[in-house]
């Protein structure tokens, strides 16, 4: 069963899964495990994040695949991102950060606490 079909028994419903067996050998892990972000999206929803990662994020070859407009593509995108928790790419910097810039002189002491205390 690949996760498209999860998905569809599932109809949309939060699921976990407790059993993992690797393909490779006679490997079994029990648990609990939350599925990957995009295999809790709908079959339809999987099938468009792949459609628009071959197409490098073009909306323009989204709007040629599909046969829908810009706006249309667009709204979806913008709906399956509702569904997604983004990792944070610019996390705040730690306290061993700011005080290591405020050694190389980077920033003023006054600067360093208004850092520190934005952060608790």
């Amino acid at each position: 069963m690949d996760w498209q079909e999860l998905t569809e028994l599932t109809r949309g419903r939060p699921f976990v899964v407790e059993r993992v067996r690797l393909s490779s050998g006679d490997v079994a892990i029990e648990g609990r495990f939350e599925p990957p972000q995009l295999a809790r999206l709908s079959a339809d929803d999987q099938v468009f994040v792949a459609a628009f990662v071959r197409a490098h994020g073009s909306i323009k070859e989204m709007e040629r695949t599909f046969g829908v407009s810009y706006p249309t593509v667009k709204a979806r995108l913008n709906r399956i991102a509702e569904h997604l928790e983004f990792v944070d790419t610019d996390p705040p910097p730690t306290g061993a950060d700011v005080v290591d810039r405020l050694r190389r002189g980077e920033i003023s002491a006054a600067e360093a606490l208004a850092e520190l205390e934005r952060d608790q």
